[in-house]
């Protein structure tokens, strides 16, 4: 596979103010290093607050980075000039975890649809509007409804046709699951897995379910408090975890109440087992598993 993205050293702090009003510096990202191939699925896992979706912001261009380079298809994006900046964000994509909050009430389906199809005709824009909507299931009298009328599995769909209509090659799908029941969830991966196969798509998946990434993922990341502590292939992953917070997240995923799994993942008992140094090395364990070791 060739390269589509690569993060390099990637860190991005965030400056707040504490209840006195002192300024403070938080980490959200540290030097994170990763590759994504074209047409691969990357699945990118952790809990909530261990920098998954601000490292997805980074890549679309919508979180500056603090350091570090993110370079799509060879070229960096921050040093390019300002046209050429919005034909890469053309090509790059997102589906949100709540496709209700992320759809305007006042707009039809097929209008939402339209509107990212700004540099063509309005008749042109409502007729691949139209052939987008039925890709994803909607079609009929069904295209002029608002999101208040559809279900939760609907609204997604309606998103996702949102995210293809302008044929990108790149899409951040954050969490575009888990407000959805496991029934739905299924449909979705479905769809996103044959619009992958139709259109050579390349996904960024990012979530805290592993059983969601297992089925979705060519490639897993996994990311801790900001850091990236493991990369392997999902069958390599799944059966030869190396990190300690792996094992911790695979043990958690275990637990048949997904409620119950994300309890076990609360971050005090995490911290009574695992400590990141600020020396470490990587390690190939297997082809193309990577983990870090703290020194």
């Amino acid at each position: 596979m060739s390269e589509l993205i690569h993060i390099k050293n990637v860190s991005k702090v965030f400056n707040k103010k504490d209840w006195r009003g002192r300024k403070l510096k938080v980490s959200a990202v540290s030097d994170i290093t990763l590759t994504i191939n074209k047409g691969e699925t990357l699945g990118l896992v952790g809990e909530s607050g261990s920098g998954k979706t601000t490292l997805g912001r980074m890549i679309l261009d919508l979180e500056t980075p603090s350091s570090g380079q993110i370079l799509y298809e060879n070229q960096e994006i921050s040093k390019l000039k300002l046209a050429d900046r919005k034909k890469i964000k053309q090509n790059m994509q997102i589906i949100f975890q709540d496709p209700y909050a992320a759809l305007n009430p006042r707009m039809t389906a097929l209008e939402l649809v339209m509107e990212p199809l700004l540099s063509i005709s309005k008749d042109l824009a409502k007729q691949k509007a139209i052939d987008t909507l039925a890709t994803v299931g909607i079609s009929g009298d069904a295209v002029h409804k608002f999101p208040r009328s559809f279900s939760g599995g609907q609204r997604q769909r309606i998103g996702i046709a949102r995210a293809i209509v302008n044929d990108p090659e790149f899409i951040l799908c954050d969490e575009p699951t888990s407000a959805l029941d496991v029934s739905i969830q299924s449909q979705i991966i479905a769809l996103l897995k044959q619009l992958q196969k139709r259109s050579g798509l390349t996904y960024l998946f990012i979530s805290h379910d592993l059983s969601v990434i297992q089925h979705v993922s060519d490639r897993i990341a996994v990311m801790y408090k900001g850091e990236l502590v493991e990369l392997a292939s999902v069958a390599c992953l799944f059966k030869h975890p190396q990190h300690p917070y792996t094992k911790k997240l695979l043990a958690a995923a275990l637990v048949a109440d997904p409620k119950l799994a994300r309890l076990q993942l609360n971050e005090e008992k995490i911290d009574e087992v695992i400590h990141l140094s600020d020396a470490f090395e990587w390690e190939e364990v297997d082809d193309n598993h990577f983990v870090r070791r703290d020194k």
